[in-house]
């Protein structure tokens, strides 16, 4: 009985764990014509320079970004960048540890945009 209790925990534990994909800049381009959330994970200053058009901005480095995504929707996909893919990268597992479903990280950063 105890195995059988542990298989269904799993497998219930499968179909509910984040999905996070590394998408290359015209997957990431198909994605945004749907209905998701794209977050730009730089700094203000960075962002103030240039950003993907309706992104919103929420700094990785500060110290509310756990805070602030929480108040996202966790069913709704989720497309990361930062300026080169490291902070968005680092993004991304807080997104999964907070239960988001989809999440989608821009390769190489807004520079590859």
């Amino acid at each position: 009985m105890k195995k059988f209790f542990l298989i269904i925990l799993f497998f219930a534990c499968v179909d509910q764990k984040s999905e996070i994909q590394l998408l290359e800049k015209h997957e990431f381009q198909v994605l945004m014509n749907q209905d998701v959330q794209l977050i730009d994970v730089r700094t203000s200053e960075e962002y103030s320079k240039g950003f993907i058009e309706e992104a919103q901005n929420i700094n990785y480095n500060s110290t509310d970004f756990a805070n602030k995504i929480s108040k996202l929707d966790k069913n709704k996909p989720v497309l990361l960048y930062c300026a080169m893919g490291g902070r968005s990268s680092k993004a991304s597992k807080v997104f999964k540890s907070q239960g988001f479903k989809k999440i989608y990280d821009l390769k190489g950063g807004f520079l590859s945009w």
